[in-house]
C-alpha cells in the first residue's frame, strides 16, 4: 500500500514541478554555460568578441530583471501594510461610501449626493424595494461637490417606516447624480488583490480607494 502512494499522482507532482524548476536558468547558469563555452572552443577560431559581449548583455539583463521583480515584490508588500495602517486608524470615525441604498436605523439614514455643477436644484428620492417612491428630499442648490443630506425615515405623509433597507436616487432637473451613504467604520481587512476595505455600519464592506469622505 505504501509503496503505490509513494507513486501516486501526489508524486508525480511533485516530480513534475521538480523538472519544471530545473528547466529554469538563473543568472548562474548562464554564467556556467558561458564558462564551458570558452573552455571548449577552437582555438584556431575563438569566440567572436561581439558574440560574448552579446551573451554578457543578456545575463546583466537577467540579473536586473531578477532585482527589479524583487524591488516590485518589497514594494507591493509596504504598500499593503502601509494600506492597513491607514485603514486601521479610521475605526471608529464615520466615513461617506458611493450606494444606491441604505440603511434605515432609529436615527435615521445619513448620506450625500455628488453635485458636478452648482446652481440646479437637487433632489432626493427614498424609494422601497419595489422602486416607488417614499419620500422626497429637496437639498436646494448646493455648490459642486458633496452635498449632505440627512433623512428622518418618515415618508411624504409623516409616517415614520420601519427600519431597513431603502434605495436612494438622486436627480438635477432631469439628470440622474450619483448618491452616497454615511456610516461608522466598525473594522478592516485586506483582500487578495484590491488591497484594503472597511466594514461601515449599515452598509457592509467597501474598498479603501472607494471612500468619498472622512467625515
Amino acid at each position: 500500500m505504501s509503496d503505490m502512494a509513494i507513486g501516486g499522482p501526489a508524486s508525480n507532482t511533485a516530480k513534475a514541478a521538480s523538472a519544471g524548476k530545473e528547466k529554469t536558468l538563473g543568472q548562474a547558469d548562464f554564467l556556467s554555460l558561458l564558462v564551458q563555452q570558452m573552455r571548449n572552443q577552437d582555438p584556431t577560431k575563438p569566440m567572436d568578441s561581439s558574440q560574448m559581449v552579446s551573451q554578457l548583455a543578456q545575463i546583466s539583463q537577467v540579473s536586473a530583471t531578477q532585482s527589479l521583480q524583487t524591488s516590485f515584490d518589497s514594494l507591493s508588500q509596504s504598500l499593503q501594510g502601509n494600506q492597513m495602517l491607514q485603514a486601521s486608524s479610521m475605526v471608529g470615525r464615520s466615513v461617506t461610501v458611493p450606494s444606491a441604498a441604505g440603511q434605515l436605523q432609529a436615527a435615521g439614514l445619513d448620506g450625500a449626493v455628488n453635485v458636478p455643477d452648482g446652481g440646479g436644484t437637487v433632489l432626493v428620492q427614498v424609494t422601497d424595494k419595489d422602486g416607488n417612491v417614499l419620500r422626497t428630499l429637496n437639498l436646494g442648490t448646493p455648490a459642486a461637490g458633496l452635498a449632505a443630506f440627512h433623512w428622518d425615515g418618515k415618508d411624504d405623509g409623516g409616517t415614520a417606516l420601519a427600519e431597513g433597507t431603502y434605495g436612494l436616487k438622486a436627480q438635477i432637473g432631469n439628470d440622474a447624480v450619483a448618491t452616497y451613504v454615511s456610516g461608522k467604520v466598525s473594522g478592516v481587512g485586506m483582500t487578495g488583490s484590491d488591497g484594503a476595505y472597511l466594514d461601515v455600519d449599515g452598509f457592509g464592506g467597501v474598498l479603501l480607494s472607494q471612500v468619498a469622505q472622512i467625515n
